[in-house]
């Protein structure tokens, strides 16, 4: 026992509930939990850990302290009541160079497929002091649960005992034949895409689903949310539209906001200090400055996308959701506590006139981000970007400018720009060299004093969530929490509200009840065979209508559609052809020649290329999926003057004259269950979304709209006079107008 007064217990592993008192008058309770110690303190932090990490309690005037780098004394970052910046500050300053290269790291895809820790995961958590790990499939909730507590143990036992801060990319999508039951709960609850989310037009739903996505995700053992994806979706044709909330700056500023405010604010006892704590997820706001301007809708995951461009000089708009929303919270975190910049380079935006992948750029990184918009939270690369690549087309390493580096000097260029984190980088030796490159470009005080800068942010996010005082799970309490039944109500709510409805032809909806219907199959092409299944269970469709297989004995039709579906703009064909590979993306079926297309890119080059144009002007590109307008051609055909209603699937923009026409109804559905979309044909659900985007006329105001300005295009007029504009949408009496519209429109 110390003079100082600070008592060590040596922590027992308990078999069953008791209590542990302290000589020096304890205020609190220890009780055997599945695998690890709970401790519940009298007006104190609840602290969780594993008697097999060999970390002990310690006490001071009656509390209890996790001696977590087991030297007996009570250091300030172990000290729960100090505040969260100076626990970070006293670590780092405590670290090795090593255990800093190692927080700096961000694990590639890990699934969870049972309790236990794999070899590899052990490895770099333990050989590279990796914290950072990004969780993505889990076998049971149960499973998340103890795997996380088995990690946490791990970790917990090694070095400064710093716990494990685990991820996750969205994981609440709705499955489409999934089947709501208010009686009983999932695996977890499921809402509607970004994209349909912003079809409610509902800041105060976005919030909603981010409080319960954040306690579902604690349940889970996830503290960072690799999200929301707040890109301004200016280019119509980009693959990643749907994860965003569409292409509208006010809009995308209030959502961006409110998904933040949910996800990190916790309150009442579970309040640390700030609107941080127990029930808080760390929100890492992506992609800066904005992934949307992508060059003719291809995306910088590859090398033929590597180029964001701005024709309408519009960097300031593309910021807008990130700097006016998402840090300028309304909450008391005040600001996304993590930004994750994306793969492109953001094209002659660079005063210096350099076109570096937005992670290289110290523009992008310090001068904007950091030094204009005052933000001090971690910086967290993209997956895989210090990485080679060998094809244009290739799922690779995307290093985008800085292809002639190795891969330590692409480290260190990405720390020199600004950044903390490397997505995707399970070793910590290109961390550790870069490190030495800057000892000897800037000497050994700079070097330390920037990489303890970058521990400090990092082990913040650690901190402010609690759990360094408690990582640990209850399995019951996870299988409880995840999915339960009033989540579950929710996100089957959010659904039900981001169905737009674009067209109602003489009231064809509602469709009575008991009504006969006929739903066509649909067609679908895999090795070489077409199959064709029921897009409904026939089980689902029987709960609202009898069904048929003869249109001429239905009383109406619905159809079930996808989007038009026209590849990634490039082609490994057509450069082996003699061509420069690259080819339109079209939003339409039928086959599109790009007449239209600019005549000489903005931007273009690549180690790979000897050339810099890359123009696709006059080529011809065939969509997948002609055969979904065809099946709304035919089912018309086939119906006469009976209701045709068409449900499209849809994630970005699509040109709608192909088919609109042949439809008396069409309902846009934003990756929900066909449940939802059944309730609202039957009139159980009065449609209210609105569109997130606009739906143009052609795929000519498609080429000549500008890749980073918003609402640019001309809009499809139907055959009813209605205009498919962005916040067009309508209910049972007609074209909605509310709060909504006025405020957005």
């Amino acid at each position: 026992m110390k003079k100082s007064g600070v008592c060590l217990l040596k922590a027992v592993a308990l078999a069953a509930a008791a209590v542990v008192f302290a000589s020096c008058g304890p205020k609190w309770q220890e009780t055997g939990k599945d695998g690890y110690n709970l401790v519940i303190q009298k007006k104190g932090s609840t602290l969780g850990y594993s008697p097999s990490s060999g970390v002990t309690l310690l006490t001071k005037g009656g509390y209890a302290f996790k001696d977590l780098n087991r030297n007996g004394e009570l250091d300030t970052y172990e000290d729960w009541r100090k505040p969260a910046r100076a626990r970070a500050e006293d670590l780092a300053s405590q670290l090795s160079i090593d255990e800093i290269a190692g927080l700096m790291l961000y694990s590639g895809h890990q699934a969870i497929n049972g309790p236990d820790i794999t070899a590899a995961q052990k490895k770099f958590l333990e050989e590279d002091n990796l914290r950072a790990v990004l969780m993505t499939s889990v076998s049971s909730p149960e499973d998340a649960a103890r795997w996380n507590n088995n990690v946490q143990a791990f970790v917990e036992g090694l070095g400064h005992g710093i716990p494990a801060n685990n991820s996750s990319d969205p994981r609440h999508g709705a499955q489409a034949t999934a089947e709501y039951d208010a009686g009983n709960g999932g695996r977890i609850s499921m809402w509607p895409s970004s994209l349909g989310m912003a079809a409610t037009f509902d800041p105060s739903l976005v919030e909603e689903f981010g409080r319960i996505a954040s306690v579902e995700y604690r349940a889970l053992g996830i503290a960072t949310a690799l999200s929301p994806q707040i890109d301004l979706a200016t280019e119509p044709r980009w693959s990643r539209f749907n994860g965003t909330f569409g292409e509208d700056p006010n809009l995308d500023t209030d959502m961006a906001r409110a998904y933040v405010d949910g996800f990190q604010t916790s309150s009442g006892k579970a309040e640390i200090g700030g609107g941080w704590g127990y029930e808080s997820v760390n929100a890492m706001i992506k992609h800066w400055p904005s992934g949307g301007p992508e060059e003719g809708g291809r995306d910088a995951h590859y090398s033929y996308g590597k180029y964001a461009v701005y024709p309408g000089d519009n960097l300031q708009t593309q910021m807008k959701p990130f700097v006016e929303g998402a840090l300028k919270l309304k909450g008391k975190t005040a600001m996304a506590s993590a930004v994750m910049p994306y793969y492109t380079i953001s094209y002659n935006q660079d005063p210096s006139g350099e076109q570096n992948g937005n992670s290289y750029s110290k523009y992008i990184i310090t001068d904007l981000l950091r030094n204009t918009f005052d933000f001090d939270g971690v910086v967290c690369t993209d997956w895989n970007i210090t990485k080679d690549y060998f094809h244009v087309e290739g799922f690779e390493g995307k290093c985008w400018g800085n292809e002639t580096l190795t891969e330590a000097e692409r480290h260190f260029k990405v720390i020199e720009a600004g950044v903390d984190q490397f997505g995707g980088n399970n070793e910590k030796g290109p961390v550790i060299e870069a490190y030495n490159m800057w000892v000897e470009k800037y000497g050994e005080k700079a070097a330390r004093k920037r990489f303890e800068q970058s521990a400090v942010r990092l082990l913040m996010n650690i901190f402010r969530t609690g759990l360094f005082e408690n990582a640990y799970l209850d399995p019951a309490a996870t299988a409880a929490t995840v999915g339960k039944p009033e989540f579950m109500e929710a996100g089957y709510k959010a659904q039900l509200k981001s169905i737009v409805m674009l067209k109602n032809h003489a009231g064809a909806l509602p469709q009575k009840s008991r009504a006969k219907v006929y739903i066509p199959q649909v067609p679908s092409t895999g090795r070489g065979a077409t199959r064709f299944t029921d897009p409904v269970a026939e089980s689902m469709v029987l709960k609202y209508y009898d069904k048929t297989s003869d249109p001429k004995e239905a009383d109406f039709a619905i159809v079930f559609v996808q989007a038009p579906a026209s590849g990634s703009g490039y082609s490994v064909e057509d450069r082996n052809a003699g061509g420069n590979g690259y080819v339109p993306i079209s939003l339409q079926y039928n086959d599109y020649t790009a007449d239209y297309a600019r005549e000489t890119s903005i931007a273009g080059g690549d180690p790979l290329e000897d050339f810099t144009n890359r123009s696709y002007k006059g080529k011809t590109v065939t969509t997948s999926n002609k055969s979904q307008m065809e099946l709304v051609r035919d089912t018309k055909k086939a119906m006469g003057n009976k209701p045709v209603v068409a449900v499209i699937s849809i994630s970005r923009p699509m040109v709608m004259n192909e088919i609109e026409s042949y439809c008396d109804a069409i309902l846009l559905s934003f990756g929900i269950q066909n449940q939802a979309i059944m309730e609202t044909i039957s009139g159980a659900n009065e449609p209210s979304g609105l569109l997130p985007m606009q739906l143009p006329a052609d795929m000519r105001t498609v080429e000549e709209q500008y890749e980073d300005v918003p609402r640019d295009m001309r809009c499809h007029k139907d055959t009813d006079g209605n205009t498919y504009d962005f916040a067009f949408g309508l209910n049972w009496s007609g074209t909605i107008s509310d709060a909504r519209t006025e405020k957005y429109k």
